[in-house]
């Protein structure tokens, strides 16, 4: 199978959106309960600390795998012909199979989101370490991205096994045919440190300057993830790129949906979103950019 899937690309490209779509689905159980399952353990402690009685927990088990999905709004479970993703979506015209409830169109969004970059990912890398090592990162990119739209939040669950994993993985290099993964150990460790370095500077300094914080400390660990897994080269193209789509996606909202300018908004998307154009592209935007300031 192994053979099969390296000597036929179009194959290796289908089996892998055949298997992102699927895990498009599981994402969108972590991206939801991940969260949930931190803020329970939170609260638990905060009430041990405060001397109280801790919280009874749900019956059963709460967690990636347990308890089964379910709607939202009725509260029947999701059987597995209804889960499949995109397909049941379509299948049910978006709503409950039950009570007929709507059903979030951000669901196979995600599902179809995962299935697309994880294509591009096997386009461009072919098969081989370094496309799955790109699968799994681009995967994970896209539970920090959300996690943190949605809860101002990047896990350490989900990042620093990502930063630890980048530093193991350089001591691979040079792996045959490895183009931008597999960095040196030297370079992954520079760019874990300044990508940490580099994010903590800015956020003292905006604090000492307005009394305010402009970033959280996941953001931090989340450029020292990137650092670590594509070398501190890519750092400012990551930092310019991340500045600019965060941007014009801030005057955006507050031009045509009236955002307040006054509501934080979540740094980590573009950081991620950046992170995977860098890994992507990176030498194409940065010889584009060469030839145009030359």
């Amino acid at each position: 199978m192994i053979e099969t899937l390296a000597s036929q690309p179009v194959l290796f490209l289908v089996v892998a959106v055949i298997v992102a779509l699927l895990v498009g689905s599981f994402l969108n159980v972590v991206i939801y309960r991940l969260p949930v399952m931190m803020q329970r353990d939170w609260r638990s402690q905060c009430k041990e600390l405060l001397a109280e009685a801790a919280p009874p927990l749900p019956e059963g088990r709460f967690d990636l795998v347990m308890p089964r999905s379910r709607c939202q709004s009725c509260g029947t479970q999701i059987t597995a012909l209804q889960n499949l993703p995109v397909l049941s979506y379509l299948l049910l015209r978006g709503k409950c199979g039950h009570c007929k409830a709507p059903i979030s169109a951000r669901y196979p969004a995600i599902e179809a989101l995962t299935a697309v970059l994880t294509g591009l990912v096997a386009w461009r890398f072919g098969f081989g370490a370094e496309a799955l090592m790109a699968i799994l990162l681009t995967w994970t990119l896209v539970a920090i991205a959300f996690i943190d739209f949605d809860h101002q939040l990047i896990p350490d669950s989900l990042s620093l096994p990502l930063l630890w994993l980048g530093l193991a993985l350089s001591l691979f290099h040079p792996l045959t045919g490895a183009e931008v993964l597999f960095v040196s150990p030297q370079t992954a460790l520079i760019g874990a440190m300044a990508g940490y370095l580099s994010l903590w500077s800015v956020y003292h300094l905006f604090r000492l300057a307005t009394g305010k914080e402009g970033m959280g400390y996941g953001d931090f660990k989340l450029l020292a993830v990137l650092g670590a897994w594509l070398g501190w080269q890519d750092l400012p193209l990551i930092i310019i790129l991340s500045a600019v789509v965060g941007a014009l996606v801030g005057i955006s909202l507050i031009v045509l949906r009236g955002r307040d300018r006054n509501v934080p908004m979540p740094f980590g998307p573009f950081l991620a979103a950046a992170g995977w154009l860098a890994m992507m592209f990176g030498p194409q935007i940065r010889s584009w950019w060469l030839s145009t300031v030359t």
